[in-house]
């Protein structure tokens, strides 16, 4: 009986699939010609894109996060950037004593400017004046916010100081604020010491004038006080809407005759505070 031996499958002569049937020898060829494949390619740019945040509060302009002001018709539709033409943080417009311009787009460009606005500061600034608020997150953040229509650039509520109400500086009630920037906050303003027991109301109405409240914050400092006030009994922090002031030399012991006083509650602050052992410093205007 003879038994088959078993069928023993061909050894391709090529060590690699062919599933074209392409004829072994010319594929011997292509391959011997072809150059080496390499795995990196060349030539590649690995460089991320930059982008760019930009104002949106003008019509016409736009100012970017490198400090360039453009129409909106120039910007780059992928990128969002500004040409890199022109002045880089222009300060057209803008008073440069007060840090207030003219027009919006201008401000945020001349905030920017390293010179202008320090980062180390700007970052510590509320952006509102809840306690719950947070922090500016960069300065383009900070310069976008301030720059837009804000408490210290109106008078009565309803109108402006001046035509250059868009206004970069420090907050009054920063501690880094310099003697320039304040004079340039009260800029039109008339700073009257009041009478014994006389609101602000009542102390700005006798110089044909109104009382600014949103200036009043600006006064609540002891440095400023002391400018206006002989503060013979130091300066004390205390509570009440008749504040910055100055408490009279003929007041009760308990009062701390002479001193004067601030707050740091700044929201009862008011023009019709008084009291009838102190003497009011009024924003008049």
């Amino acid at each position: 009986m003879s038994f088959r031996s078993p069928h023993k499958a061909k050894t391709p002569m090529f060590p690699f699939q062919n599933p074209l049937n392409i004829n072994p020898i010319l594929l011997l060829v292509i391959l011997h010609f072809s150059p080496p494949v390499s795995a990196i390619r060349k030539d590649v740019s690995l460089q991320l894109k930059q982008y760019c945040r930009t104002t949106v509060q003008g019509r016409f302009f736009l100012t970017d996060d490198n400090g360039n002001v453009c129409d909106a018709f120039s910007v780059d539709p992928l990128s969002r950037c500004c040409p890199e033409k022109g002045d880089q943080f222009s300060c057209q417009g803008c008073n440069l004593f007060s840090q207030c311009c003219n027009s919006y787009e201008f401000c945020v460009s001349c905030c920017l400017n390293p010179a202008m606005t320090q980062k180390e500061q700007a970052l510590k600034v509320k952006v509102a004046k809840p306690l719950t608020s947070g922090m500016y997150e960069s300065v383009f953040d900070f310069c976008a916010g301030r720059c837009r229509h804000n408490s210290e650039s109106v008078v009565h509520e309803n109108a402006y100081l001046s035509e250059f109400h868009h206004c970069f500086s420090m907050p009054s009630n920063y501690s880094g604020s310099s003697s320039t920037q304040f004079e340039a906050r009260l800029a039109g303003i008339n700073i009257i010491t009041g009478r014994q027991g006389e609101s602000c109301d009542s102390v700005c109405k006798s110089s044909g004038q109104s009382c600014v409240p949103n200036k009043l914050a600006l006064l609540n400092q002891c440095e400023v006080i002391q400018k206006y006030m002989s503060c013979k009994g130091a300066c004390l922090e205390s509570i009440g809407a008749d504040q910055p002031a100055e408490v009279v030399d003929d007041a009760p012991r308990h009062l701390n005759p002479g001193a004067c006083l601030y707050t740091k509650t700044e929201t009862v602050l008011s023009c019709d505070g008084s009291h009838r052992h102190t003497r009011r410093l009024c924003p008049c205007a």
